[in-house]
């Protein structure tokens, strides 16, 4: 492992890590000295307000790109991360303004319920409820049914893999397509790369049990592959993959044991790993020469799944 020189100083700016974990409220507020750059203009964007899978409100936000053709349009539905407990639609909207200008397809990110307040399986629930009401309200939302795509990264790319198994086995809607950015695909702490990087590369190994033990209702709940998509007994019958892994990353080899067994199952899936990256480093354009290479190739592969 050689760290990138990009990663390197971007840990080194960090302060010192105080080892007491964060309260919830103190989580979602981060570094209010962290500014990230608004993402690039998209044609249009607006939000739109459904019903979540226990009939509260909630939100989607669209993304239609400037040169969008009229009529229904591929659709590639996000679904941020955060550990399930943080993110929300404003933490990733410069992820989705990328997304959606350089794969030509609207984005729509989905405002899914978070833990502590909703734990698991509220997320995955809410995801796939977003997913049928926007195959429902195709023609109204210019949503073309036959090209769906589901993404996320992180704790959005488990909850995005949790999504192909519901419209897999429940009826549809037919997805064409999933986005994986290190997806969290399994609720165990003892991959090698969980030995090698689950402290002192950003994302810890307490990081992550604190964030599934908030997700959790309890520990057994971690064994459905809901929640833990590894654990799936069979994975025939999903959407061609794009996965996306950071190698200096605790979630590295989970994420990559998905690919191997979507691979093993007749799954089309291409695992692109950015060695000497950081977690979170896709959502960091502003620091990262690798986050607008894998958002460059996140697009074009979009493009060619959906567009041609």
């Amino acid at each position: 492992m050689t760290l990138h020189p990009q990663a390197r100083d971007f840990l080194a700016s960090l302060p010192p890590a105080s080892g007491v974990e964060p309260t919830v409220e103190e989580a979602r507020r981060g570094n209010p000295d962290d500014v990230r750059p608004a993402g690039p203009s998209v044609g249009a964007t607006r939000d739109v307000a459904i019903a979540d899978a226990d009939g509260n409100p909630m939100r989607l936000r669209f993304y239609v790109p400037a040169d969008a053709l009229p009529g229904p349009l591929p659709t590639l539905v996000f679904f941020h991360g955060g550990g399930w407990v943080t993110g929300d639609l404003d933490t990733h909207d410069p992820t989705c303004r990328w997304l959606a200008v350089l794969s030509g397809c609207q984005v729509v990110a989905v405002e899914y319920r978070c833990a502590p307040e909703a734990k698991f399986p509220a997320a995955p629930r809410d995801a796939y409820t977003a997913l049928q009401w926007l195959a429902a309200h195709a023609g109204e939302q210019r949503v073309d049914a036959t090209r769906l795509a589901v993404g996320g990264d992180s704790a959005g790319g488990n909850i995005a893999a949790a999504v192909t198994l519901m419209a897999r086995d429940r009826g549809g809607p037919a997805l064409a397509f999933q986005l994986l950015v290190y997806p969290v695909t399994h609720h165990a702490f003892d991959t090698p790369s969980y030995q090698r990087y689950g402290e002192g590369f950003l994302l810890t190994r307490q990081g992550m049990q604190w964030n599934w033990n908030h997700y959790l209702p309890d520990a057994a709940s971690g064994r459905d592959p809901l929640a833990s998509p590894l654990l799936a007994p069979d994975l025939t019958g999903l959407p061609p993959a794009l996965l996306i892994t950071a190698e200096c990353d605790p979630l590295c080899d989970e994420s990559e044991a998905y690919g191997r067994r979507l691979a093993e199952a007749g799954v089309p899936v291409e695992m692109r790993r950015h060695d000497g990256m950081l977690h979170a480093f896709f959502t960091l354009e502003h620091l990262f020469d690798d986050a607008h290479a894998a958002l460059a190739h996140a697009g074009a592969t979009l493009r060619r799944a959906l567009l041609t």
